[in-house]
């Protein structure tokens, strides 16, 4: 608490006053700040860990019919290559892409709608990142499947005839 102690001294017929130092207690003031920080440090909430679930699947897999599957290998530079079917005999042939709207995800959407009016079912895909490729385009794939509402999506190695398909277009 402050505490002033004046007293006016009298000298002959005026008054006056004796500068006294002023003494302010602190004590009430340190115990509202260490209240205020315990009251923040037990209301804040740390940022949350961002996770993508990923459901692998467990056992054996039957066969996927080709026509039904779409597979994006992710290369260097930021590009990605996509086809349908089998590298070997692909039913759209392997295009060079990038990652924005008019990309990755026009070809999603494109091969889907494809998919769904000569087979009449869903489209498959299947991520294939290479050595050259980073972490950041695999979320960004991850990404582009929850966008377009792919259900069906699955991470898997690369394979040579891949990798030759990359190099062919200088993305490896």
């Amino acid at each position: 608490m402050a505490e002033l102690n004046s007293t006016p001294e009298k000298s002959g017929n005026k008054i006056r006053s004796k500068r006294t130092p002023l003494r302010v207690d602190l004590t009430a003031m340190v115990d509202l700040a260490f209240l205020l920080i315990t009251f923040f440090i037990m209301t804040t909430t740390l940022t949350k860990p961002k996770t993508m679930d990923v459901a692998m699947p467990v056992g054996d897999s039957e066969p996927v019919p080709q026509s039904r599957t779409m597979t994006i290998c992710l290369g260097k530079n930021n590009k990605a290559m996509y086809y349908l079917g089998t590298a070997e005999n692909p039913l759209i042939a392997a295009t060079l892409t990038n990652y924005s709207g008019s990309g990755l995800r026009k070809a999603i959407l494109d091969t889907r709608r494809y998919v769904q009016q000569t087979t009449g079912k869903s489209m498959i895909v299947v991520i294939k990142p290479a050595e050259t490729s980073i972490y950041e385009n695999l979320v960004n794939a991850l990404d582009e499947m929850t966008i377009t509402d792919v259900q069906q999506y699955a991470i898997a190695d690369i394979a040579p005839k891949d990798i030759s398909l990359l190099k062919e277009r200088q993305a490896y």
